[in-house]
């Protein structure tokens, strides 16, 4: 491994965690409060019908916490940045969503209170391109595995 390659790993490793970091502190900034608090920034988007509201509102965290952890660990990190990525980019766009119709709602991101500004846009869309680039780099790495030790056997 080159010296250029190596720092790129180790990149891709820091930029992983912190992507897990974040993920897994919204899970808990959701798990520590009642749950009706998230199912109401949920509700507020409007765009779920009522009977998904509460199940999603007590499921979402621990999916994020489940994505958060993987992404620190670096197991199945290929469906975890996938995961991850789609999430944020629906997340996203719901944002986006509700900022172009004007609508003073809490993103919910990291539970309730947070009111959907320019701000919160441009911390979640930087939050989706490290996704991407995590996910990115996830499925371009090479996969230690029987083939890469193929040439040794015939040695």
């Amino acid at each position: 491994m080159t010296f250029p390659s190596n720092r790129l790993r180790i990149l891709s490793i820091v930029l992983r965690v912190i992507l897990g970091a974040v993920f897994a502190y919204a899970a808990w900034e959701k798990l520590r409060l009642p749950w009706q608090l998230f199912a109401g920034a949920i509700g507020d988007y409007k765009i779920l019908p009522e009977w998904a509201v509460n199940p999603l509102a007590r499921t979402l965290p621990w999916a994020e916490l489940a994505i958060g952890v993987l992404l620190m660990a670096g197991v199945f990190l290929r469906a975890a940045s996938v995961a991850c990525s789609l999430l944020l980019l629906f997340f996203f766009a719901l944002m986006v969503r509700a900022f172009a119709t004007g609508m003073t709602i809490s993103c919910g991101c990291f539970g309730p209170g947070e009111l959907i500004s320019w701000k919160t846009l441009l911390r979640d869309g930087s939050l989706l391109a490290l996704s991407l680039a995590v996910t990115w780099q996830a499925f371009s790495a090479r996969s230690c595995g029987a083939k890469d030790f193929a040439h040794l056997r015939s040695v």
